[in-house]
């Protein structure tokens, strides 16, 4: 449950941050007028994002038990990917987030409504649809006939909402570059166990040998249905009894990650912090002296 808390929260909160940055810009500026076509924007991007998860969730009950385990573990080692991506790219432009994004509003006001539309889409759409796949590939991973990996997501979601209001309305500032550091480079551990469990689904859909070939098997010690078992489970996708291959890709994919994410990269004190939306601008200059 926690793991996809994390992702509710992280996902949530970048794709609000991106919501609130848009719509302070238009407010700041007095461009109410094109508030409508940025919702507009906003909710078509949520809803393909919620349709393509629904889809991934239901349209898989029609395959064959081979079918779904390969659909499963690509689909969550895809996910992998794009999350590894998504991370290293926030924490690189984090502290530029604000401009880039007047930047784009900028160029789409003066195209018109169309562009307005497209530009929330876009900002939001991409954030949608990552979240909707890591999420389902999370909740596949993780699940345990029980609602709680999707309570997880929605609480961290409802959360990430709430944290986004909050900076909206000024009752928060948020160092970004640290944000993101702590959430990615926890993300990146979930995205360990995620992968290693794709390959576990590829190996029962016999697209990948090795699945009788044990690194060892501690369920007499860990049982998968005990609380701490359950625990492991839900924070690190762990599994009393991995393969090989499981043990290895996980090794070989969250040791370097881990470490080339949390390398240096530049980052002073305080440069990562934005302040609330209703605080952002520029002082006059004074003119200079004769």
């Amino acid at each position: 449950m926690f793991s996809n808390y994390l992702i509710g929260l992280r996902e949530g909160l970048e794709a609000s941050l991106v919501v609130c940055i848009l719509i302070a810009y238009l407010v700041k500026t007095g461009r109410r007028d094109a508030l409508k076509p940025i919702w507009f924007g906003i909710g078509i991007a949520v809803a393909i994002a919620m349709g393509f998860g629904s889809a991934l969730e239901y349209g898989s009950d029609e395959l064959t038990f081979q079918a779904q385990e390969a659909l499963g573990g690509s689909l969550s080692i895809v996910a992998v990917g794009l999350v590894t991506w998504m991370v290293f790219w926030m924490r690189r432009t984090a502290r530029h987030l604000k401009s880039e994004l007047h930047g784009k509003l900028d160029q789409a006001l003066s195209m018109g409504t169309g562009a307005l539309v497209a530009t929330a889409f876009l900002a939001v759409g991409r954030e949608g649809l990552e979240t909707a796949l890591f999420v389902w590939a999370s909740v596949h991973a993780a699940s345990d006939g029980t609602p709680r990996p999707l309570i997880g997501v929605a609480l961290g979601l409802a959360t990430a909402v709430f944290l986004g209001w909050l900076f909206y309305r000024g009752a928060l500032k948020i160092n970004l570059a640290k944000f993101f550091t702590w959430t990615g480079g926890m993300l990146v551990v979930v995205a360990a166990g995620v992968l290693a469990y794709g390959f576990h689904d590829l190996q029962e859909a016999d697209w990948v040998p090795g699945l009788t070939n044990l690194a060892f098997d501690i369920s007499d010690t860990i049982p998968p249905d005990s609380w701490y078992g359950t625990l492991l489970k839900g924070v690190f996708n762990f599994q009393p009894d991995p393969t090989v291959l499981q043990i290895t890709m996980w090794a070989l994919y969250l040791v370097p990650t881990l470490a080339l994410f949390l390398a240096p990269v530049g980052f002073a004190s305080g440069k990562g912090k934005v302040k609330a939306p209703h605080e952002q601008g520029s002082r006059p200059s004074k003119a200079p002296q004769a």
